[in-house]
């Protein structure tokens, strides 16, 4: 059986109790290391292949301490505390250098829960975007091999011409803001490991504030799923409408928040994470 590029990137097996071993290779390499949604998506993957899991995703948080290198690696999961109804989970993930030395590449903690049947409502509606067929698919940017694995149509905010700093004149501007179509390519049917990978295809917002690229990289992200299994399999393979925007930038970090919903309006996450930049 030939598994989905996806699925090959955040295969995991038992190497021990709490343990798991997997490779990072090239498909979904970034231009220092792999995408970081990726890696989010691995760590998720640990918590829920654990024999001792409970419920569905609800929450996870990664840290990226540093760059994966391709090659193997390790995860250590541990089920922390388990309630009546919610589960607490550490994660670290390891990898050895060529001079034998194991260090902590990630971290993350991840709350899985027992959905129950509430009242629902949601306070974000999605924007009223044409559909996804209204646009032109968006090309990768050199050296970005993982865009490769996602096909990407740009609905507002795509990546500026050098030097167009588009400048906020007053609170609450939309500079930073970006609108998204996406959907793994090759085609695949939507689950919590891909969600968490597509709150970080958005690329870096200062990009598109200042209209230049400089150095970044997201130092933690946090996603937050909004419906169980059974939703997301309702999804299939259809596309995801995502948009994101910074908030506040300065003494070398910004932040961003994102929110994603399927093609039918339903919220499906939201997001937030903080990026390093340099000047």
């Amino acid at each position: 059986m030939v598994l989905h590029p996806f699925d090959e990137a955040i295969a995991l097996h038992a190497d021990g109790p709490d343990v798991f071993a997997g490779h990072c290779g090239a498909a979904y390499w970034n231009m220092v290391g792999p995408f970081g949604g990726v890696s989010a998506a691995t760590a998720l993957r640990a918590v829920l292949q654990h024999p001792a899991l409970l419920g569905e995703p609800l929450a996870l948080t990664v840290n990226y301490a540093a760059a994966l290198t391709q090659g193997p690696f390790r995860v250590l999961v541990r089920a922390a505390r388990t309630n009546r109804s919610t589960q607490h989970w550490t994660v670290e993930l390891l990898q050895t250098d060529t001079a034998g030395v194991t260090a902590s590449m990630l971290t993350a903690t991840v709350v899985t829960a027992v959905r129950r049947t509430t009242w629902n409502g949601s306070d974000i509606a999605p924007p009223p975007v044409p559909p996804p067929s209204s646009f032109a698919r968006s090309t990768a940017p050199a050296a970005v091999e993982w865009f490769n694995r996602y096909e990407v149509r740009t609905v507002a905010g795509g990546i500026p011409a050098i030097g167009q700093e588009l400048p906020i004149s007053e609170p609450g501007g939309q500079a930073s803001l970006t609108q998204l179509w996406m959907r793994d390519d090759p085609l695949r049917d939507l689950d919590h490991c891909s969600l968490a990978a597509l709150a970080d295809v958005f690329y870096p917002r200062i990009f598109l504030r200042r209209g230049q690229r400089v150095p970044v990289g997201t130092v933690s992200m946090t996603v937050y799923f909004h419906v169980g299994r059974a939703v997301l399999c309702g999804c299939g393979s259809g596309f995801v409408l995502g948009q994101a925007r910074a908030q506040v930038y300065g003494d070398g970090f910004f932040d961003q928040t994102a929110q994603l919903w399927s093609e039918s309006g339903l919220a499906l996450a939201t997001s937030s994470q903080i990026v390093y930049f340099k000047d």
